[in-house]
């Protein structure tokens, strides 16, 4: 049999599916349904590095994807998960659960550097591809006036660290050492030699 010429993404990261269409992947969405808690895989767990709970969440994400993919009957083919997170030290800066949280995620992230993560693990239903990017970004003093404005944008919310790098707060990284479409959510270098191992990519 044949292997498909694409996979499914099972994200709902819109950041994501723009990105694999810059890299010419053909993709279809495999999506939890409303009687999966997904955000419940994305509890941090007491003592665990950033490193470890971004691959932990995305290998679970994609176990998740392969039973979804099985229990619906659909046809084989490839899955892709990722997972982003942000850190200070071995402190995990999540999505904010509100206004207030992201105000402060905000204010400690101001005038120093911090790490994002984002792991990816592609699956059939016999393998798995999986790798790590960190990315260093360093943010300009900020003042509450700032960090308030762009709350009340909205932008912050569901994102991780309180921030999207696309959008204004990109003007306030002063430093940015690593992948730039890793922090947005899908590193493209690394996504790509995972899909060549694969047969996905030339």
């Amino acid at each position: 049999m044949a292997r498909p010429d694409w996979l499914y993404l099972a994200s709902q990261s819109p950041r994501r599916a723009q990105l694999l269409d810059q890299l010419g992947v053909v993709h279809r969405p495999l999506l939890p349904s409303p009687d999966e808690d997904a955000e419940a895989l994305e509890a941090e767990r007491r003592g665990e590095s950033p490193s470890a709970y971004v691959q932990r969440v995305t290998a679970a994400k994609l176990d998740a994807a392969r039973r979804r993919l099985k229990g619906l009957g659909l046809p084989g083919a490839p899955i892709l998960c990722a997972d982003t997170t942000v850190a200070i030290g071995r402190r995990i800066l999540a999505k904010p659960v509100d206004a207030d949280h992201a105000c402060a995620m905000l204010a400690e992230l101001a005038g120093r550097e911090h790490r994002v993560l984002t792991a990816v693990a592609v699956g059939t239903a016999r393998r798995t591809e999986a790798v790590l990017q960190v990315s260093r970004v360093r943010f300009e003093p900020l003042t509450a006036r700032q960090i308030r404005a762009y709350v009340d944008t909205g932008e912050p919310m569901g994102k991780a660290g309180a921030y999207a790098i696309q959008s204004r707060a990109g003007a306030w990284a002063s430093s940015v050492h690593g992948s730039h479409s890793g922090i947005m959510g899908l590193p493209l270098h690394e996504t790509a030699v995972l899909l060549r191992r694969l047969g996905l990519l030339l």
